[in-house]
C-alpha cells in the first residue's frame, strides 16, 4: 500500500496551467488530507509507505514526523514533481540528494524507496536506475508497465525485478490487470473513476502468481472540497474532480478486502532477483 504525498495543485494535470512559483500562494490541504489517510489506515490496521515530496516535508516536517511515529515508511517522491525524464542525470541526482535530506531530517529514519513522479522512469531514462543505486536506493517504484497519455513502459515487467545487472537495486512496478493480453491501470485515479472489483481482480490476479500487488493513492483524492481551477483543460478537469467524495469509502472496503504492508517490508522478503532488463523499446503512446 503506497500513498504519493504531494498537493492538490502539485499534480501533472495541472503542471502547465498552475506555475512553481505560485504554489506557495494557494491553500495547502496536504497535512489535513493526509492526516484523513492516516485515521483509515490506523482504523483498518494498515501500515503503509508514505512517497513524500521534499518541497511538502519541508513545509509540514510535523506532518512527516507524525507519518512515521504512526509506523509508516517514509520514502522520497523527488523534490517538486518534476519528471525524471525531463531532467539530466546530474539534475536527477541532485533532486534526490534534496528531497531525501529533508525527508530524513523530518522523519528521522533513513529513506530507502523512491518513486518518481508521474512514473516517468521509462526507456527515455536508462540512466535513472544508476543514479539511485548510486545514491544507495533500496528500491523504486516508478515504473507503470502500461500505456498512457501521460506516462508508461509498456514492456517493463509486471513484477518486481532488479535493472541493473551491477546493483542489488529492486524496481517494484505499480500493479496493472493484465486481461486478453491487454495491461489495464489500477491506482489512483484509475481507482476512483472505475468499479473497485477491476483492482480487487489484478490484486488476487498477480496474488495468485506469488506476487504482491502495489496499489498506490494520493490524499487530495479524498477531499471533495479541494479549490477548483476552472481554467485548466476540461480532460484534466473531469481526471482530477470526478468521484472524489467516494474515494474514502471505496479506500476502506479495499484495505477490508486484502492483505496490505510497507514497500521496504515486501522488499526485504522478495529474497534474490536476478537481473531483468526491460525490453528496449519506448512504451509510452
Amino acid at each position: 500500500m503506497s500513498v504519493d504525498v504531494e498537493e492538490w495543485f502539485q499534480v501533472g494535470a495541472f503542471e502547465r496551467v498552475i506555475a512553481k512559483g505560485d504554489w506557495n500562494g494557494l491553500e495547502s490541504r496536504v497535512d489535513h488530507n493526509t492526516g484523513m489517510v492516516l485515521d483509515l489506515f490506523a482504523a483498518a490496521g494498515v501500515r503503509a509507505t508514505f512517497f513524500t515530496l521534499g518541497w511538502v516535508a519541508e513545509r509540514h516536517p510535523v506532518l512527516i514526523r507524525r507519518i512515521a511515529e504512526a509506523g509508516h515508511e517514509i520514502a522520497s517522491h523527488g523534490w517538486d514533481h518534476r519528471r525524471v525524464f525531463t531532467m539530466t542525470p546530474d539534475e536527477f541526482r541532485a533532486d534526490i540528494i534534496r528531497a531525501r535530506a529533508v525527508l530524513e531530517d523530518a522523519g528521522g529514519a533513513p529513506v530507502t524507496g523512491y518513486r518518481a513522479p508521474s512514473f516517468s522512469i521509462d526507456a527515455r531514462t536508462p540512466w535513472a536506475h544508476e543514479v539511485l543505486a548510486e545514491q544507495g536506493y533500496v528500491y523504486s517504484s516508478s515504473v507503470a508497465p502500461v500505456r498512457h497519455d501521460h506516462y508508461g513502459w509498456r514492456d517493463a515487467p509486471r513484477y518486481a525485478f532488479r535493472p541493473l545487472a551491477d546493483a542489488e537495486l529492486i524496481e517494484v512496478p505499480v500493479t496493472v490487470a493484465e486481461i486478453a493480453g491487454r495491461r489495464l491501470a489500477t491506482g489512483g485515479g484509475f481507482f476512483r473513476l472505475l468499479p473497485s472489483a477491476l483492482t480487487d481482480f489484478a490484486t488476487r490476479q498477480v496474488n495468485a502468481q506469488g506476487h504482491a500487488a502495489m496499489f498506490y493513492f494520493h490524499p487530495w483524492e479524498i477531499d471533495p472540497d479541494q479549490p477548483r481551477v476552472g481554467h485548466a483543460p476540461l480532460r484534466s478537469r473531469v481526471r482530477h474532480y470526478s468521484r472524489l467524495g467516494i474515494m474514502a469509502g471505496k479506500l476502506r472496503g479495499l484495505l477490508g478486502r486484502h492483505e496490505w504492508g510497507r514497500v521496504d517490508a515486501v522488499v526485504a522478503g522478495l529474497g534474490r532477483i536476478a537481473p531483468r532488463a526491460p525490453t528496449p523499446g519506448v512504451g509510452v503512446s
